[in-house]
């Protein structure tokens, strides 16, 4: 399984941006996937999941209302759009993929596909 984390950027606070993950190897409804970030300094935090058995989707509270996760089955990608963009948002952004649970977890330990991360940097 691979994943390709793609749409980082330097964004104003009060903003929005995309984030794309692309996954080979494992379809949306076999895997859970998960986006995480980890700010310079920090532990890594996770942001984000949807579920392989219903696409149903959760969010951590630092982000609920703010950022929506949403899965393409055609594409097979994972995309995760960040409105309201804070300075404490910046991080380096990764997705991740889970084969074995058909709802998806918030630890990370449960993930055991990784894609490299993007950037996201929000600063006036």
């Amino acid at each position: 399984v691979q994943l390709q984390a793609s749409g980082g950027g330097l964004v104003q606070p009060g903003g929005s941006l995309r984030l794309s993950c692309e996954i080979s190897g494992c379809t949306l409804n076999r895997c859970c996937i998960g986006w995480f970030r980890q700010a310079p300094g920090k532990e890594r935090e996770w942001v984000s999941c949807i579920s392989s058995a219903d696409g149903t989707t959760y969010y951590s509270d630092s982000v609920k209302g703010r950022f929506t996760i949403s899965g393409d089955k055609a594409k097979n990608t994972v995309s995760l759009q960040m409105n309201s963009l804070k300075p404490e948002d910046t991080a380096v952004y990764s997705c991740a993929a889970d084969g074995r649970w058909r709802l998806c977890r918030s630890d990370s330990a449960e993930y055991d596909h990784w894609g490299q991360g993007t950037l996201v940097t929000v600063s006036s």
